[in-house]
């Protein structure tokens, strides 16, 4: 599913495998894999495609436009999951929108991304359990069950789990960006 969206949003953008491959700094062999559904792509990777194409991260994912009311159900929510930053997002929301919610599960010792990093949007984090830092502009915010940030995320920043149990946490995102 993930391979033939990024085949469609990249023919509708007249682009070559190679013009995505160097825009978004993977292979041009890896993205052909992808395309045609042989490997999935690591987190990173869908936030470098994304990026290159212009679009939320989720979005990737989007199959039909959204309705005036939609309800996602908790078994047919989209999950992406980082095989070496121990993160998951869940998209809570039906996506297509204004608005992005995802529910993140951060492991112990684990990241949002290796390096703190910024896209134009705006961010608000509520900790349902666990407790979480937030690492903003170079400043550490550390957050506990029912605790919340709101940031500006033009600024460059990470979540990580320091503590010893998974983190649970919700996050929206306006407007989706990667």
């Amino acid at each position: 599913m993930i391979g033939v969206r990024i085949r469609e949003v990249r023919n509708s953008r007249n682009m070559t495998v190679k013009q995505l491959a160097e825009a978004a700094e993977v292979s041009t062999g890896l993205i052909s894999q992808v395309e045609r559904g042989l490997t999935d792509p690591s987190l990173e990777t869908l936030r470098r495609l994304a990026r290159a194409l212009g679009l939320p991260l989720f979005d990737l994912f989007r199959e039909q436009e959204q309705e005036a009311v939609a309800v996602v159900r908790q078994t047919r929510r989209i999950v992406v999951r980082s095989p070496n930053g121990g993160i998951a997002y869940t998209r809570v929301s039906p996506g297509a929108g204004r608005l992005e919610v995802l529910e993140g599960v951060l492991e112990p010792g684990g990241a949002s991304s290796a390096e703190a990093w910024s896209h134009p949007s705006e961010e608000c984090i509520v900790v349902l359990a666990g407790r979480l830092v937030v690492e903003a502009a170079g400043e550490r915010y550390e957050l506990g069950q029912g605790d919340s940030c709101y940031l500006d995320s033009r600024i460059p920043h990470r979540y990580v789990n320091e503590g010893t149990i998974a983190v649970t946490f919700l996050v929206s995102v306006t407007p989706p960006s990667y």
